[in-house]
């Protein structure tokens, strides 16, 4: 997260984010561009944004609207449209819809309460451009880029998960320090591995996340968000599996092997694998409780 708010820093200097008042010394953008749309929006802003990882097809998108003082926008929806630059009108036009952050009453190491997601579909490979503006309130609009790659950096929905021989309370014999950094300890995110629910042919729910340690302080949270809609499915053969992301758990060291195995760009990363093995959904950053149990409805019982 500290990354893309550098990036999105020169992003908005490039662009001259901020008050109208500065575009008029600029030629006027070409009616009905995604420009216009964006200079038409009040206060024009850069998005931050919450995913990365995109390639063709329905996208999973999710970003924070900041006004210039620094407050976090975040009215119950906000109307995003797509471009492939900002001089071409919108391809799409969709609502994004503002998800909580962890779970109420038990997350709170959240730098925000909500994010927008939206869900769009993007045709080929290329750059495009994000414009969102939230519904009601305060007039402003967000810009970003979309960079949509040919393939997914993390592992694609349809393809077998890596059997991973993850550690569990039995093989570190109750070591807690070693399974997780989570305070209180995730204990029933911490019964199974990776490789144990493959071999059981039962559907699972894996989160990579590291709670004390993750940079944009989403991680903690969506341990959070998984083992409360754990508690909904206790009597199923469902399982929900947490994984830390570092050797030793240490930052230093990097990325543990497991991560490694399962190639992920960054973190937290969050898997949905039915009973044939297969990765049917994923989440990028943080998911909401209602996001995560929609999934799992779909794709998993």
């Amino acid at each position: 997260m500290r990354a893309s708010l550098a990036a999105l820093t020169l992003i908005a200097f490039a662009a001259g984010c901020g008050s109208n008042t500065s575009s008029s010394k600029r030629s006027a953008p070409a009616p009905g561009s995604l420009e216009a749309l964006w200079r038409g929006s009040g206060v024009s802003v850069a998005l931050i944004p919450g995913t990365q990882d995109y390639s063709p097809g329905e996208l999973r998108v999710s970003f924070l609207v900041v006004n210039p003082h620094g407050r976090v926008i975040s009215t119950p929806r906000a109307r995003v449209w797509v471009a492939r630059s900002l001089h071409a009108r919108p391809f799409a036009q969709t609502l994004a819809r503002s998800e909580p952050v962890g779970v109420p009453g038990v997350s709170t190491d959240a730098s925000a309460k909500a994010l927008y997601v939206a869900h769009l579909r993007v045709p080929s490979p290329g750059t495009y451009y994000l414009l969102a503006r939230p519904v009601g309130s305060y007039r402003i609009g967000g810009l970003r880029q979309l960079l949509v790659r040919a393939h997914s950096a993390s592992p694609a929905v349809g393809a077998h998960a890596y059997p991973s021989r993850t550690p569990t309370l039995a093989t570190a014999h109750g070591r807690m320090a070693a399974l997780t950094t989570r305070v209180p300890p995730d204990r029933a995110l911490l019964q199974t591995s990776i490789a144990g629910a493959l071999a059981a042919h039962e559907p699972f729910v894996v989160t990579f996340a590291t709670p004390r340690y993750c940079v944009s302080r989403t991680c903690g949270p969506v341990v959070d968000v998984v083992d409360h809609v754990r508690k909904q499915h206790a009597n199923t053969p469902l399982r929900f599996i947490h994984v830390e992301i570092y050797d030793q758990n240490n930052p230093a060291r990097g990325p543990n092997r497991w991560v490694r195995e399962w190639h992920l760009p960054g973190e937290p990363w969050t898997f949905l694998v039915g009973r044939d093995g297969k990765i049917k959904a994923k989440f990028e950053g943080s998911v909401s409780a209602r996001e995560l149990e929609a999934a799992i409805r779909r794709y998993l019982l």
